[in-house]
């Protein structure tokens, strides 16, 4: 969910220095368990997600600690994602552990003993959605170090269990997550990001060399991923939309579950050009993943889902009669449905346009989203996938933006 209030600066900068940087010692050792990165929203009867999860814990009666941390009421928030994993088979329990959490003191029961040994005898845990703040407040100490209970979570994990987290409890899956961002991506697109205030350090369970977002294609995210990235230095970001997970294994194999995909982001060839206004790149590649799919963060291959293997799409014989166009390219689904307009027509460009909208009170700004075949662009389609139920995978379509100047919005009469 969106930061809903800033903490102070001085609090963030010194996270910032003092967690983990790319290498470090704190996400050194190579876990043998399981992360499931579920991108907001994710709905109890979701069993793909839900059986997920207690399977990787140990099965039926797995024992999963559930932290509410981020949530606004720990105790109502968390006691539902009890009961529905109580429902699938788990023997889970909440963790009282939150900044918001009445007549607590979170700070004591991040090292109290008792909470330490039960996260250390389950089988897995479950971050909840919320505010990401609150999570790295409640685990991490004042002086950046880990709580006894993070270092249980990190136990747990490197021993074989299965970290589990949505919204919020996706963003600290990052090294470096959204903070406190602006409440539109059309904002991070037009002021950028700042470490320490829009960017500060999660807790990085994925690793220090990829980028993790979520609410994603409802949301329109993927604009203001690229910018923190470009910001803190990523090469790899992968964006999960609602009621869908990412399952990354001990091998670092990442596979795709529940009701849609992620984007995935590859900057590693990607440039901008400081001659120019405003925020640019050229050179991204931009994938779509969708369930099923599967990418390895190690050799970087992505791979379609069974259900497509043979539904390589062939070059494209139709040409649509009009431009592949979006005027709302952060609109929900727009991307996507952007990139499948392109990838199953002969056209080779498709355009996509951001404004900060007709209520602006500042001189108008614009971006364009060109997005490109290549050589490496390919796309596929299950059997049976029809106009009105399309499922593509596509992979490796280029990405430039720019800014645009489209003049002064019109004065109000």
């Amino acid at each position: 969910m969106l930061i809903k209030f800033f903490k102070p600066l001085l609090r963030a900068a010194l996270l910032l220095a003092i967690l983990p940087a790319p290498g470090s010692a704190l996400a050194a050792d190579a876990p043998k368990g399981n992360l499931v990165i579920i991108g907001g929203a994710l709905r109890p009867d979701n069993a793909d997600v839900w059986q997920r999860i207690v399977k990787l814990a140990g099965g039926q009666g797995a024992r999963i600690a559930v932290f509410a941390s981020a949530a606004g009421d720990p105790t109502a928030v968390g006691g539902a994602i009890v009961g529905s994993l109580q429902r699938y088979g788990a023997d889970a329990f909440l963790v009282p552990l939150a900044v918001t959490l009445a007549d607590s003191d979170f700070r004591k029961a991040a090292e109290d003993p008792k909470i330490v040994a039960d996260v250390r005898g389950a089988g897995g845990v479950y971050f909840s959605g919320g505010d990401q703040a609150r999570i790295t407040e409640a685990l991490v100490r004042p002086d950046g170090s880990r709580s006894a209970v993070l270092d249980a979570v990190w136990a747990l994990y490197r021993d074989g269990g299965v970290v589990a987290g949505t919204s919020a409890g996706a963003a600290v899956m990052s090294r470096t997550m959204f903070y406190a961002p602006p409440p539109t991506v059309f904002a991070t697109l037009r002021g950028g990001v700042t470490e320490g205030r829009e960017v500060a350090p999660g807790l990085g369970f994925i690793g220090d060399d990829v980028f993790v977002d979520q609410h994603f294609l409802v949301r329109g995210r993927f604009a203001r991923m690229i910018p923190a990235m470009l910001k803190t230095g990523f090469k790899v970001g992968l964006g999960i939309d609602e009621n869908t997970a990412m399952v990354v294994d001990n091998r670092r194999r990442v596979e795709i579950i529940g009701h849609k995909g992620a984007l995935l982001v590859d900057l590693s060839r990607a440039t901008t050009d400081t001659s120019r206004p405003g925020f640019n790149v050229a050179n991204a590649v931009i994938s779509y993943l969708d369930r099923g799919d599967r990418y390895d963060l190690v050799t970087h291959m992505v791979a379609p889902s069974e259900a497509k293997a043979g539904g390589r799409l062939k070059a494209p014989t139709v040409t649509l009669p009009q431009p592949v166009f979006s005027a709302d390219i952060l609109g929900k689904n727009a991307v996507v449905e952007l990139m499948e307009q392109l990838i199953k027509n002969r056209r080779t460009e498709a355009i996509g346009i951001a404004t900060s909208g007709p209520q602006a009170t500042l001189p108008e700004l614009g971006f364009q989203f060109t997005f490109s075949k290549t050589r490496d662009s390919v796309g596929y389609a299950a059997a049976g996938a029809t106009a009105d139920a399309p499922s593509y995978s596509i992979f490796n379509l280029r990405l430039d933006i720019r800014q645009l100047d489209i003049g002064q919005p019109a004065a109000p009469k």
